[in-house]
């Protein structure tokens, strides 16, 4: 490879990969949005606006444990698919994250 490819590579190779940072709120007992897709490497945080704690749960994947109101959890996005979650405290409330 010559010099300018190359640095044509290594200038766009932050951009290639870069990381996402994706918002879900919980409000309103539901999570917001309720599909989120995102790729690995991505991060996505949880921020618990209600007055009562709850969970992002993924049985096998992740799980938050209690987010108490006013605060947020993060999860780092690992391998690819799609998970299914819930509020362990609130069973009504689902959402799912797709990897792309």
């Amino acid at each position: 490879m010559n010099k300018a490819a190359l640095g044509a590579t290594l200038a766009l190779a932050p951009a290639l990969c870069a990381a996402g940072t994706h918002l879900v709120t919980i409000e309103g007992m539901a999570f917001h949005p309720a599909t989120v897709n995102v790729k690995p490497g991505d991060k996505i945080v949880w921020r618990n606006n209600d007055l009562v704690p709850h969970t992002a749960t993924a049985a096998g994947a992740f799980d938050s444990g209690a987010i108490a109101p006013g605060k947020s959890w993060t999860w780092t996005v690992r391998g690819k698919g799609s998970h299914g979650y819930v509020c362990v405290y609130h069973p009504g409330m689902k959402a799912a994250v797709g990897i792309e």
